[in-house]
């Protein structure tokens, strides 16, 4: 048996990200998907002093599992689901993509634009020269939808 498809939204802690999980959490509830959340956090830069680095290591992880309850239950009270979380370490647009390569029940990559300005780094990349190899759609949602505006679009 297939696994239900599912919606991946990359998370942090922007308005725009915020926007984009009301999105993927209401569309995924309709169409009876299944909700995953991703963060990435970058690994800090070396140090000579290991246990400083392995320090701010933990404090970035931590901050990490804390965005992620945080939204992972905002997704809940939308959903009816608690979401899967992961958190990934390193440069952000290749491991997700790998990420999404490697996981066949991911439907759709949910990016949240700034209501405002260029795209961000992450849009750039899926929507730039790599859009025709990607194993599922993308779905950019607009930082500035109105919360009306946005439940209809699910």
């Amino acid at each position: 048996m297939e696994p239900a498809p599912t919606y991946l939204v990359v998370i942090d802690p922007s308005a725009e990200a915020r926007v984009a999980l009301r999105f993927a959490a209401l569309r995924s509830a309709h169409v009876g998907a299944r909700l995953a959340l991703c963060h990435v956090i970058r690994p800090p830069e070396f140090m000579q002093w290991g246990g400083v680095q392995e320090a701010m290591r933990a404090e970035a992880r931590a901050e990490a599992e804390a965005l992620l309850d945080a939204m992972a239950t905002e997704a809940e009270g939308l959903a009816g689901t608690r979401p899967s979380t992961t958190i990934l370490e390193g440069e952000a647009a290749p491991l997700i993509l790998e990420h999404v390569r490697a996981d066949p029940s991911i439907r759709a990559l949910v990016l949240a634009a700034a209501a405002k300005g260029a795209p961000g780094p992450l849009i750039s990349f899926f929507t730039g020269e790599r859009a025709g190899q990607l194993p599922c759609v993308v779905i950019l949602v607009p930082g500035g939808l109105q919360p009306e505006r946005l439940e209809s679009l699910t």
